[in-house]
């Protein structure tokens, strides 16, 4: 079987450190992986699907808010990731989110942000490690429950922005064990979800492997039906 082709974006600063153990996770799920940052001619229709990655936080510019904190924040790679998310939603092509890629799917959704999550649960100490420290409770009957169980798991918690109000057509799949909202997925079909932690650093537990996996399989549908919708009949 031919692996789909997946988009990965990324910071131009940054990202060459992140995209190769995304790429090995995506490999690992079946999958190809192709780099995207601001500088990339981008094009949805050669690709299967879209992982939109972590990195700075998202301008509040974008769901019409004024900025609260002190941020780095990427202008370019917010519009690029924007039109990317929307027309991904809009076309079908499957989509995930990793820490700012999942804000990034709730704001493109019309959704907002916590520009400080952090604040607001003051009980929720932010853990900045790769390493899963953080408990996240799955919510039962989710797709999430479905692919990867609903046993708590434990992540990594690298963010400073969290999903305020849903985006349309998203529902909450997770929260930490402060009510703090770290998973969202899309309700209905073709995939879409946006977690609030790097499963990317976490290839070696199975169930953040299959987040992956299922995206993969997901690319491969998605090619199959637009296969069979180019072919001539």
């Amino acid at each position: 079987m031919n692996r789909p082709l997946i988009a990965v974006t990324t910071s131009t600063r940054s990202g060459w450190r992140i995209f190769p153990l995304v790429r090995l996770n995506l490999w690992l799920a079946g999958a190809r992986a192709l780099r995207w940052t601001t500088r990339s001619d981008i094009d949805l229709g050669r690709v299967e699907g879209v992982v939109i990655g972590g990195g700075d936080d998202i301008s509040p510019d974008l769901y019409g808010a004024r900025l609260e904190v002190t941020a780095r924040l990427d202008h370019d790679r917010d519009a690029m990731e924007h039109d990317i998310a929307r027309e991904a939603l809009a076309s079908g092509i499957p989509v995930l989110g990793i820490c700012r890629g999942a804000q990034m799917l709730n704001v493109a959704a019309g959704g907002t942000l916590h520009q400080d999550a952090w604040s607001l649960y003051p009980e929720a100490q932010p853990i900045k490690t790769i390493l899963p420290r953080r408990e996240v409770h799955v919510e039962t009957g989710s797709q999430l429950a479905a692919w990867s169980g609903e046993a708590p798991m434990h992540v990594n918690a690298l963010h400073t922005q969290a999903v305020d109000r849903l985006g349309r057509g998203f529902r909450v799949a997770a929260r930490d064990t402060h009510g703090m909202v770290q998973a969202i997925e899309r309700c209905r079909d073709p995939f879409a979800l946006g977690v609030q932690w790097h499963p990317e650093h976490l290839f070696y537990a199975h169930r953040q492997r299959a987040i992956f996996r299922t995206l993969s399989r997901a690319a491969s549908a998605y090619a199959e039906d637009r296969a069979q919708i180019l072919s001539p009949a």
